[in-house]
Protein backbone atom coordinates (compact mmCIF):
# COMPACT_ATOMS: atom_id res chain seq x y z
CA UNK A 1 0.00 0.00 0.00
CA UNK A 2 2.53 2.61 1.02
CA UNK A 3 5.16 0.80 -0.88
CA UNK A 4 6.16 -0.46 -4.26
CA UNK A 5 3.95 -3.65 -5.07
CA UNK A 6 6.95 -5.26 -6.65
CA UNK A 7 9.78 -6.87 -5.33
CA UNK A 8 13.93 -5.59 -6.44
CA UNK A 9 15.20 -8.43 -7.74
CA UNK A 10 11.68 -8.00 -10.14
CA UNK A 11 12.56 -4.28 -11.23
CA UNK A 12 15.98 -5.37 -12.18
CA UNK A 13 14.99 -8.04 -14.09
CA UNK A 14 12.34 -5.68 -16.14
CA UNK A 15 14.96 -3.50 -16.53
CA UNK A 16 17.24 -5.50 -18.51
CA UNK A 17 14.06 -7.10 -20.45
CA UNK A 18 12.89 -4.18 -21.38
CA UNK A 19 16.82 -2.73 -22.46
CA UNK A 20 16.84 -6.00 -24.65
CA UNK A 21 13.87 -5.12 -27.12
CA UNK A 22 16.00 -2.31 -28.25
CA UNK A 23 13.27 0.27 -27.48
CA UNK A 24 14.34 3.93 -25.82
CA UNK A 25 13.54 4.15 -22.32
CA UNK A 26 12.34 7.17 -21.03
CA UNK A 27 13.34 8.42 -17.34
CA UNK A 28 12.47 11.49 -15.98
CA UNK A 29 14.29 12.69 -13.21
CA UNK A 30 12.17 12.79 -9.75
CA UNK A 31 13.39 14.71 -6.67
CA UNK A 32 11.08 13.70 -4.36
CA UNK A 33 8.40 10.32 -3.59
CA UNK A 34 5.46 12.33 -4.77
CA UNK A 35 7.02 13.41 -8.47
CA UNK A 36 7.69 9.52 -8.71
CA UNK A 37 4.24 8.54 -8.59
CA UNK A 38 3.13 11.42 -10.82
CA UNK A 39 5.92 10.23 -12.96
CA UNK A 40 4.55 6.29 -12.93
CA UNK A 41 1.15 7.44 -13.35
CA UNK A 42 2.14 9.12 -16.78
CA UNK A 43 3.52 5.84 -18.00
CA UNK A 44 7.02 6.87 -18.26
CA UNK A 45 9.04 3.69 -18.28
CA UNK A 46 11.29 4.35 -14.98
CA UNK A 47 12.99 7.12 -12.48
CA UNK A 48 15.74 8.74 -13.01
CA UNK A 49 16.98 10.38 -8.87
CA UNK A 50 19.54 13.21 -10.05
CA UNK A 51 22.67 14.26 -7.95
CA UNK A 52 21.75 17.66 -9.01
CA UNK A 53 18.35 17.52 -8.02
CA UNK A 54 19.32 16.16 -4.65
CA UNK A 55 21.86 18.65 -3.78
CA UNK A 56 19.77 21.61 -5.40
CA UNK A 57 16.47 20.33 -3.30
CA UNK A 58 19.20 21.00 0.14
CA UNK A 59 20.14 24.15 -1.30
CA UNK A 60 23.38 23.69 -2.28
CA UNK A 61 25.16 23.75 -5.60
CA UNK A 62 25.88 20.01 -7.85
CA UNK A 63 29.54 20.03 -6.55
CA UNK A 64 30.27 17.04 -4.95
CA UNK A 65 28.77 18.17 -1.49
CA UNK A 66 26.21 15.42 -0.68
CA UNK A 67 27.58 12.33 0.62
CA UNK A 68 26.96 8.40 0.20
CA UNK A 69 24.30 8.21 3.34
CA UNK A 70 22.15 11.70 1.83
CA UNK A 71 22.11 10.03 -1.81
CA UNK A 72 21.19 6.57 -1.12
CA UNK A 73 18.88 7.59 1.81
CA UNK A 74 16.82 9.83 -0.79
CA UNK A 75 16.82 7.89 -3.52
CA UNK A 76 15.31 5.13 -1.54
CA UNK A 77 12.41 6.92 -0.45
CA UNK A 78 12.00 7.73 -4.00
CA UNK A 79 12.37 4.87 -5.70
CA UNK A 80 9.89 2.51 -2.75
CA UNK A 81 6.72 4.18 -3.70
CA UNK A 82 6.95 3.25 -7.07
CA UNK A 83 6.77 -0.10 -9.38
CA UNK A 84 9.02 0.95 -11.64
CA UNK A 85 12.66 1.20 -11.85
CA UNK A 86 14.80 3.36 -10.27
CA UNK A 87 18.36 4.40 -11.43
CA UNK A 88 20.20 6.78 -8.91
CA UNK A 89 23.05 9.15 -9.77
CA UNK A 90 26.35 7.94 -7.47
CA UNK A 91 28.49 10.86 -8.17
CA UNK A 92 32.03 9.69 -8.03
CA UNK A 93 31.27 6.67 -6.15
CA UNK A 94 31.55 8.62 -2.92
CA UNK A 95 35.34 7.77 -2.43
CA UNK A 96 38.03 5.08 -3.56
CA UNK A 97 37.32 1.44 -5.00
CA UNK A 98 36.54 -0.09 -1.78
CA UNK A 99 34.27 2.99 -0.48
CA UNK A 100 32.65 2.85 -4.20
CA UNK A 101 32.27 -1.05 -3.88
CA UNK A 102 30.33 -0.58 -0.32
CA UNK A 103 28.24 2.20 -2.33
CA UNK A 104 27.02 -0.54 -4.74
CA UNK A 105 26.07 -2.74 -1.73
CA UNK A 106 24.04 0.13 -0.04
CA UNK A 107 21.97 0.77 -3.13
CA UNK A 108 21.31 -2.45 -3.89
CA UNK A 109 20.38 -3.27 -0.23
CA UNK A 110 17.90 -0.39 -0.61
CA UNK A 111 16.23 -1.47 -3.37
CA UNK A 112 17.89 0.62 -6.76
CA UNK A 113 17.48 -0.85 -9.97
CA UNK A 114 21.72 0.66 -11.00
CA UNK A 115 23.35 3.97 -10.28
CA UNK A 116 26.07 5.42 -12.61
CA UNK A 117 29.73 6.23 -11.37
CA UNK A 118 31.90 9.03 -12.94
CA UNK A 119 35.38 9.61 -14.05
CA UNK A 120 35.58 12.57 -11.98
CA UNK A 121 38.23 13.98 -9.78
CA UNK A 122 36.13 14.59 -6.91
CA UNK A 123 35.29 17.37 -5.76
CA UNK A 124 33.38 16.73 -9.01
CA UNK A 125 31.81 19.49 -11.22
CA UNK A 126 27.95 19.49 -13.03
CA UNK A 127 28.65 17.65 -16.33
CA UNK A 128 28.00 20.58 -18.48
CA UNK A 129 30.06 22.78 -16.91
CA UNK A 130 33.87 23.84 -18.10
CA UNK A 131 37.19 23.20 -16.66
CA UNK A 132 36.30 19.08 -15.14
CA UNK A 133 39.41 17.54 -13.87
CA UNK A 134 39.26 13.25 -14.31
CA UNK A 135 40.53 10.88 -12.41
CA UNK A 136 43.35 8.15 -14.60
CA UNK A 137 41.05 6.06 -17.03
CA UNK A 138 43.28 2.94 -14.98
CA UNK A 139 41.94 4.30 -11.63
CA UNK A 140 38.65 4.77 -13.03
CA UNK A 141 38.73 0.85 -13.93
CA UNK A 142 39.38 0.00 -10.63
CA UNK A 143 36.50 1.62 -9.30
CA UNK A 144 34.87 -0.04 -12.05
CA UNK A 145 35.94 -3.65 -11.21
CA UNK A 146 35.28 -2.84 -7.28
CA UNK A 147 31.56 -1.97 -7.96
CA UNK A 148 30.85 -5.07 -10.10
CA UNK A 149 32.68 -7.02 -7.93
CA UNK A 150 30.35 -5.84 -4.92
CA UNK A 151 26.81 -6.71 -6.88
CA UNK A 152 24.58 -9.61 -5.66
CA UNK A 153 22.16 -9.21 -8.20
CA UNK A 154 23.71 -9.32 -11.36
CA UNK A 155 20.77 -7.84 -12.59
CA UNK A 156 21.78 -4.63 -10.76
CA UNK A 157 23.09 -2.16 -13.62
CA UNK A 158 26.24 -0.80 -13.12
CA UNK A 159 26.67 2.12 -15.50
CA UNK A 160 30.05 4.08 -16.06
CA UNK A 161 29.52 8.00 -16.71
CA UNK A 162 32.66 9.62 -19.22
CA UNK A 163 32.76 13.14 -18.77
CA UNK A 164 35.99 13.28 -21.04
CA UNK A 165 34.68 14.61 -24.17
CA UNK A 166 35.28 17.89 -22.80
CA UNK A 167 39.05 17.68 -21.10
CA UNK A 168 40.13 15.06 -23.17
CA UNK A 169 38.04 14.81 -26.33
CA UNK A 170 35.73 12.53 -28.32
CA UNK A 171 38.74 10.00 -29.41
CA UNK A 172 39.59 9.78 -26.03
CA UNK A 173 36.03 9.16 -24.17
CA UNK A 174 35.34 6.69 -26.87
CA UNK A 175 38.83 4.92 -25.43
CA UNK A 176 37.47 5.39 -22.21
CA UNK A 177 33.89 3.63 -22.51
CA UNK A 178 35.42 0.26 -23.60
CA UNK A 179 38.19 0.33 -20.82
CA UNK A 180 35.17 0.41 -18.75
CA UNK A 181 33.05 -2.10 -20.33
CA UNK A 182 36.38 -3.89 -20.23
CA UNK A 183 35.98 -3.44 -16.42
CA UNK A 184 32.47 -4.51 -15.79
CA UNK A 185 30.47 -1.41 -16.87
CA UNK A 186 26.98 -2.82 -17.83
CA UNK A 187 25.88 0.46 -19.46
CA UNK A 188 27.74 3.47 -20.82
CA UNK A 189 26.86 7.49 -20.37
CA UNK A 190 28.80 9.84 -22.50
CA UNK A 191 28.22 12.69 -20.90
CA UNK A 192 28.22 16.12 -22.63
CA UNK A 193 28.66 14.85 -26.30
CA UNK A 194 27.79 18.32 -28.53
CA UNK A 195 26.20 16.50 -31.47
CA UNK A 196 24.39 13.58 -33.51
CA UNK A 197 27.49 12.62 -34.95
CA UNK A 198 28.67 11.85 -31.97
CA UNK A 199 26.45 9.96 -30.06
CA UNK A 200 26.59 8.02 -33.97
CA UNK A 201 30.03 7.47 -32.90
CA UNK A 202 29.36 6.46 -29.45
CA UNK A 203 27.08 4.46 -30.95
CA UNK A 204 29.18 2.54 -33.50
CA UNK A 205 32.42 2.19 -30.89
CA UNK A 206 30.75 0.77 -27.84
CA UNK A 207 28.40 -2.53 -27.60
CA UNK A 208 26.67 -2.12 -24.45
CA UNK A 209 23.52 0.29 -24.18
CA UNK A 210 24.20 3.57 -23.98
CA UNK A 211 22.31 6.30 -22.32
CA UNK A 212 21.46 9.77 -23.50
CA UNK A 213 20.94 12.88 -20.76
CA UNK A 214 18.68 15.28 -22.39
CA UNK A 215 19.43 18.39 -19.51
CA UNK A 216 18.46 21.87 -20.14
CA UNK A 217 20.96 24.66 -21.05
CA UNK A 218 23.73 22.38 -22.03
CA UNK A 219 26.36 21.30 -24.00
CA UNK A 220 23.61 19.00 -25.49
CA UNK A 221 21.27 19.62 -27.99
CA UNK A 222 17.79 18.42 -26.87
CA UNK A 223 17.28 15.46 -29.64
CA UNK A 224 13.48 14.04 -29.10
CA UNK A 225 12.53 10.56 -28.71
CA UNK A 226 12.64 9.48 -32.46
CA UNK A 227 15.93 11.44 -32.92
CA UNK A 228 17.37 9.29 -30.68
CA UNK A 229 15.98 5.66 -31.05
CA UNK A 230 16.90 6.67 -34.61
CA UNK A 231 20.86 7.19 -33.07
CA UNK A 232 20.21 3.75 -31.45
CA UNK A 233 20.60 4.80 -27.83
CA UNK A 234 19.10 2.50 -25.24
CA UNK A 235 17.92 4.90 -22.20
CA UNK A 236 16.93 8.70 -22.18
CA UNK A 237 17.13 10.75 -18.54
CA UNK A 238 15.46 14.11 -18.16
CA UNK A 239 17.31 15.07 -14.91
CA UNK A 240 16.33 18.07 -14.00
CA UNK A 241 13.39 19.06 -16.30
CA UNK A 242 10.42 18.31 -13.37
CA UNK A 243 12.64 20.38 -11.21
CA UNK A 244 12.89 23.44 -13.10
CA UNK A 245 9.04 23.31 -13.82
CA UNK A 246 8.04 22.86 -10.36
CA UNK A 247 10.45 26.28 -9.61
CA UNK A 248 9.28 28.42 -11.95
CA UNK A 249 5.85 27.51 -11.22
CA UNK A 250 6.62 28.30 -7.58
CA UNK A 251 8.36 31.74 -8.25
CA UNK A 252 5.83 33.13 -10.27
CA UNK A 253 3.15 32.05 -7.98
CA UNK A 254 4.93 33.79 -4.94
CA UNK A 255 5.57 36.64 -6.96
CA UNK A 256 1.85 37.39 -7.27
CA UNK A 257 1.07 36.08 -3.71
CA UNK A 258 3.02 39.16 -2.37
CA UNK A 259 1.78 41.34 -4.74
CA UNK A 260 -2.08 40.86 -4.50
CA UNK A 261 -1.71 39.36 -0.79
CA UNK A 262 -4.23 36.79 -1.28
CA UNK A 263 -3.94 33.40 -2.88
CA UNK A 264 -7.08 33.42 -4.59
CA UNK A 265 -6.21 33.98 -8.26
CA UNK A 266 -4.02 31.48 -8.35
CA UNK A 267 -6.01 28.79 -7.22
CA UNK A 268 -6.91 27.73 -10.82
CA UNK A 269 -3.09 26.87 -11.52
CA UNK A 270 -2.72 24.55 -8.29
CA UNK A 271 -2.80 20.89 -8.04
CA UNK A 272 -6.47 20.49 -6.30
CA UNK A 273 -6.94 18.93 -3.48
CA UNK A 274 -8.60 15.58 -4.68
CA UNK A 275 -6.61 15.36 -7.53
CA UNK A 276 -3.60 15.08 -4.99
CA UNK A 277 -5.63 12.58 -3.32
CA UNK A 278 -5.90 10.70 -6.33
CA UNK A 279 -2.26 10.58 -6.67
CA UNK A 280 -1.66 9.30 -3.20
CA UNK A 281 -4.62 6.37 -3.52
CA UNK A 282 -5.61 8.08 -0.48
CA UNK A 283 -8.90 5.55 -0.83
CA UNK A 284 -6.53 2.55 -0.82
CA UNK A 285 -5.55 3.87 2.65
CA UNK A 286 -8.95 4.36 3.94
CA UNK A 287 -9.68 0.72 2.85
CA UNK A 288 -7.02 -0.40 4.85
CA UNK A 289 -7.49 1.70 7.66
CA UNK A 290 -11.39 0.35 7.97
CA UNK A 291 -10.42 -3.50 7.29
CA UNK A 292 -7.65 -3.38 10.21
CA UNK A 293 -10.05 -1.29 12.14
CA UNK A 294 -12.76 -3.93 12.15
CA UNK A 295 -10.36 -7.21 12.59
CA UNK A 296 -11.18 -9.07 15.18
CA UNK A 297 -9.77 -12.16 16.41
CA UNK A 298 -11.99 -15.66 15.93
CA UNK A 299 -13.79 -16.89 18.73
CA UNK A 300 -11.66 -19.64 19.94
CA UNK A 301 -14.79 -21.19 21.77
Amino acid sequence: MIISNKAASEKRKDFRKALSNNRLLCFPGAFAPLIALLVEQNDFDGIYVSGAAISNEMGLPDVGLTNQDEVSRRAHQISRVVDLPTIVDADTGFGEPMNTARTISILEELGLTGCHIEDQLNPKRCGHLDHKILIEREDMCRKIRAASDAKTDSNFTLIARTDARGPEGLTMAIERAKAYVDSGADMIFPEALESESEYEEFRSSVNVPLLANMTEFGKTPLLNVVELEALGLNLVIYPMSLMRLALQSVESGLKKLKKDGSQQELTSEMFSRSRLYEVLRYENYNRFDQKVHNFMLPDEN
